[in-house]
């Protein structure tokens, strides 16, 4: 484990990237995520340093709506689900992959 300190609370750039996709279809398609999720996507977008309480955040975000991967149009490119978009807001597959690295890193001394 690692101090707080140590670790780059960055996001890579392939999240920032879900993040601008999420936003795009977002305005696109009028649906998907709410203001939380717009603002965190603004965050990712922006490649701000996050908190631990922000991962925290997003690591059960996605423990939640791991189910909406199930959903119709999920993996449609071209008519995606409102819980793709929202998924998408907060990083989408990269998103939480990283968010759940950061947090292993941390451990509960992050407070995540």
């Amino acid at each position: 484990m690692k101090r707080v300190e140590e670790v780059d609370f960055t996001p890579p750039a392939a999240v920032a990237d879900n993040a601008a996709q999420g936003l795009a279809w977002r305005a696109r398609y009028g649906r998907g995520g709410t203001e939380i999720g717009v603002a965190r996507a603004r965050e990712l977008v922006e490649r701000r340093a996050l908190t631990p309480e922000t991962i925290r955040r997003m690591v059960s975000y996605f423990a939640r709506h791991e189910v909406d991967r199930r959903g119709r149009n999920f993996f449609n490119d071209d008519n995606p689900s409102a819980g793709r978009i929202a998924w998408l807001l907060w990083g989408g597959d990269e998103g939480r992959a990283w968010a759940l690295d950061i947090k292993r890193r941390i451990g509960r001394g992050g407070a995540v």
